[in-house]
């Protein structure tokens, strides 16, 4: 198959949202295809009538869109190969039916689900095991078959197995040469009797008519692709290459799942990770560039990712190296950029709301408006975070102080105690001598100037104080909080006004004063 055009393809079932396992193998597909200059192709796996939903395919569609996972044939873009839903394939299904039969590939079965039943509970009392399906239907006569089938008895139709078929081997590109035995293989159910096809053969058929070259998918699969590769045989098709990556396991080593916290794309997006941070997380759970670099781009992703460099060995999803990563990325961004994939939890800063908070439509719009009305404010709040922050939803609660207006909205009662009622500390005749720098008209409201000027009343001829114990009272009384983002350059943001009113109120609540 690699003489071919590389054509790869992301199957998700749309019974839930994108689980991040998932969006791995999307990316690992999307990847590929770029680095081999092929097509990577989003097929929906629709065939369950319970849980498959369009609801869940469009939360699918805007997770691959918002991890900018884009594909060259599938839902929304269409494509030669088309349609793209296997509900909408099942004429191709019954094409390859009628193939099998010609080729003598296939059996009608009538054995019913309850005789079947009685011959698996049969076989684990007496046998020890079901060793599966024992072929009954195998020799029937082909015309009391077909007198049967046209006498309307249900029916399924069984892959005929080759008897003398030796060993099913392949290559797999992560695991190297993989082996079973045949005769472990029974006659497996190709089409149901309602005329609907399993799993394995809706599979094959996509793929085969498709033209997929290679398939790369969770490891989870690994025990169907003996049967998959039996399809192919008798269909006479050819078989792609297969790659199977290995599971992504919680930091307790057991498979990721949501006892472990976030486990779709769409819950890290709404906590604030980037797309360009995920994709780069994701990418190297289970392969790597050298086995060195941490940040990789999209354009080196694409260009430099290969088959021969993913893992046989687990991956752990570890959110503490995420966090990090994504601080990374966020420190990389333009402000404007930042600002754009903000807005929501700028929202929530706005309205003085948690970072999990609902907020409503209204206030985003409203966020945009004022961000659209005084671009230059939002700009500089982008530099008062970006150093520290790991999550984009921590804004909400970091630079909530900064749109407070004249009142202190959240005095942190813990501060208060440890750093304006600290004995000793003198906090009052602190803010009392900041008050008064600040205050004076005559000095340039700039960060540098302010903060040079307050930094002198540590000095011996001034209040003689260590410069801490006079630079925290301010900042718990401009920002709520002893620990927040660079002072002076945030209370450069703000109104003078604003500020001096902020250490008024904190001074006559903490202290009984009265400016």
């Amino acid at each position: 198959m690699t003489d071919k055009p590389v054509r790869v393809r992301f199957a998700p079932s749309p019974t839930g949202r994108l689980h991040v396992g998932g969006a791995r193998t999307a990316i690992y597909n999307w990847a590929f295809a770029r680095a081999m200059g092929g097509t990577f192709i989003l097929r929906i796996e629709d065939t369950d009538p319970e849980r498959s939903t369009e609801e869940n395919v469009q939360v699918i569609l805007n997770a691959m869109k918002w991890l900018n996972l884009d594909w060259d044939e599938g839902p929304e873009v269409g494509g030669d190969a088309g349609p793209y839903f296997q509900t909408q394939r099942f004429d191709t299904y019954k094409t390859a039916l009628e193939r099998l039969k010609d080729r003598g590939a296939v059996y009608p079965c009538f054995c019913s689900k309850e005789l079947l039943d009685q011959k698996r509970a049969k076989a684990e009392a007496e046998e020890g095991g079901y060793a599966g399906y024992d072929r009954t239907c195998r020799d029937i006569d082909p015309a009391e078959a077909q007198r049967r089938i046209d006498a309307g008895e249900p029916h399924v139709w069984r892959l005929k197995v080759p008897l003398d078929h030796g060993p099913i081997e392949f290559d797999d590109a992560v695991y190297g040469h993989v082996s079973f035995p045949a005769d472990v293989m029974d006659d497996m159910i190709v089409v149901r009797t309602d005329g609907t096809p399993t799993y394995n053969f809706a599979v094959v058929c996509d793929d085969a008519n498709m033209g997929i070259t290679h398939v790369i998918r969770g490891d989870d699969h690994l025990s169907n692709t003996p049967r998959q590769i039996l399809i192919y045989e008798a269909l006479g098709y050819d078989v792609p290459t297969f790659a199977h990556l290995s599971m992504i396991l919680g930091p307790d080593g057991k498979k990721l799942s949501k006892r472990h916290g976030a486990a779709s794309v769409e819950e890290f997006r709404d906590r604030g990770f980037l797309p360009d941070a995920m994709v780069n997380f994701l990418a190297l759970l289970g392969w790597s560039l050298d086995g060195e670099t941490t940040l990789i781009s999209r354009d080196v992703l694409c260009s430099e990712f290969s088959l021969d460099r993913i893992t046989k060995k687990d991956a752990v999803f570890d959110e503490t190296k995420l966090e990090w990563m994504n601080g990374q990325y966020i420190k990389g961004m333009s402000a404007g950029d930042w600002i754009d994939a903000s807005v929501p939890w700028l929202a929530r800063a706005r309205a003085g709301v948690a970072a999990d908070a609902e907020i409503s439509e209204e206030e985003i719009r409203e966020t945009a408006a004022d961000i659209a009305n005084r671009p230059e404010f939002y700009e500089k709040l982008y530099p008062l975070v970006a150093e520290r922050e790991t999550r984009l939803v921590d804004a909400a609660d970091k630079l909530a102080y900064m749109f407070w207006g004249p009142r202190v909205e959240v005095l942190d009662e813990k501060s208060v105690k440890k750093v304006l009622l600290k004995e000793g500390a003198r906090a009052d005749e602190a803010l009392a001598a900041c008050r008064a720098i600040l205050a004076d008209e005559s000095r340039a409201w700039e960060a540098g100037t302010l903060e040079a000027a307050c930094r002198e009343l540590g000095e011996e001829d001034a209040l003689n104080m260590k410069l801490k114990l006079v630079l925290q009272p301010l900042r718990v009384a401009v920002c709520g909080n002893m620990v927040s983002p660079p002072l002076f350059e945030s209370i450069e943001l703000l109104p003078r006004e604003d500020v001096i009113a902020r250490i008024d109120q904190v001074t006559a609540e903490v202290f009984g004063g009265n400016k």
